[in-house]
């Protein structure tokens, strides 16, 4: 009998990166080994991505194996660039990330023959809307966000305890965050004062609403920009393991929604793919020419896109004000009544969903 190929794929962010440790027919299954590397504060993309190849490495050769391939997913150039000049003699595949996604989603059957559809890609660092042909795995459309994330969600999160005598640190309250995808309750407690706060999954899914309807708008935005209907919505990256996340957004966008049950590893599970198909070189995404399939916006169009612009602005203002009082020892707020996130943007309701 033919041995399995052993096989690593990686995804490198902003955040950090993500490796699977897998045989190459086996994506979808439960990997051998795994890891996630933060990103250190002042260090580059490519620190994590080596740290974790180094630890699968490991892995590997306590199982008396060898790796025979690796491939990496990137986002953009820069981190691709940054990666390749580090590699040295190091045998990688880089691909784009959104090909790597494409990739995995047909292996397993969830993505459509024919069409296109939207990658909505809401990790720790940011938000990435991909609009890609499925036949031909081209990019339309695209763009990203770093005011919609994980980080600014737990910022908001943190900002709600503390306005209830709770004080946490980020590791704590993405760790509140995150259990809130499995429990419909969670209890706070700050280790100092021994205060104790009790946060619902309704409370999250409210101080995520304003964020969340933006990036409605978003994904609104780019659809208008290719001028092509896409056939459906995946959600992809961590924060989409939230129920009321994913609830909301099926509420705002009319798409059918296809959720892996494991979003935030579909890019490193594509890269075990292309990883076994390519074991060298670089895989690029083709681009629609500009210019090519689009249409200019009409008077509505700009009106919308000047309100998304509004609401980015307004968003990133809080969650940059939240981010700074991080760095100082932040003091629960005046007693009162709680604003809602959409009064803490500043931004009416309705600016978003019309």
């Amino acid at each position: 009998m033919e041995s399995m190929v052993l096989v690593l794929g990686v995804s490198a962010g902003a955040g950090g990166a993500r490796a699977m440790l897998t045989h190459s027919d086996q994506p979808h299954l439960p990997p051998i080994d795994r890891c996630q590397v933060p990103r250190r504060a002042g260090g580059g993309v490519e620190e994590p991505v080596f740290e974790a190849i180094r630890r699968m490495s490991a892995s590997a050769e306590r199982r008396d194996e060898l790796i025979t391939s690796t491939a990496v997913t990137c986002r953009c150039t820069l981190h691709a660039e940054a990666i390749r000049a580090t590699a040295g003699r190091t045998r990688l595949t880089i691909v784009d990330e959104p090909l790597a996604q494409l990739r995995y989603l047909r292996f397993t059957g969830l993505l459509p023959d024919s069409g296109s559809v939207i990658l909505y890609d809401l990790g720790s660092s940011g938000l990435t809307v991909t609009h890609a042909d499925c036949r031909t795995d081209t990019v339309l459309a695209g763009r990203r966000s770093t005011v919609l994330g994980g980080d600014g969600y737990d910022a908001l999160l943190r900002w709600q305890l503390a306005r209830g005598g709770v004080l946490t640190d980020k590791i704590t309250s993405r760790r509140h965050r995150e259990a809130l995808s499995n429990a419909r309750v969670v209890t706070a407690m700050d280790t100092v004062s021994g205060g104790r706060a009790v946060v619902t999954r309704s409370d999250l899914a409210e101080l995520c609403a304003a964020g969340i309807h933006h990036s409605a708008s978003f994904v609104r935005q780019i659809i208008e920009e290719s001028g092509v209907q896409p056939e459906a919505m995946v959600l992809l990256g961590g924060c989409t393991r939230s129920p009321s996340i994913r609830e909301a957004l099926a509420e705002l966008v009319d798409l059918p929604m296809i959720y892996d049950p494991e979003p935030e590893y579909v890019s490193a599970r594509g890269a075990v793919l292309l990883a076994a198909e390519r074991p060298m070189g670089d895989v690029r995404m083709a681009r629609a020419r500009v210019g090519a399939a689009l249409r200019a916006p009409g008077p509505m169009d700009r009106r919308k896109v000047l309100a998304a612009v509004a609401v980015t602005l307004a968003l990133g203002a809080t969650i940059a004000g939240l981010l700074a009082m991080d760095r100082s020892s932040a003091q629960p707020a005046e007693t009162g009544s709680t604003p809602t996130p959409v009064r803490i943007a500043g931004t009416p309701s309705d600016t978003v969903t019309k």
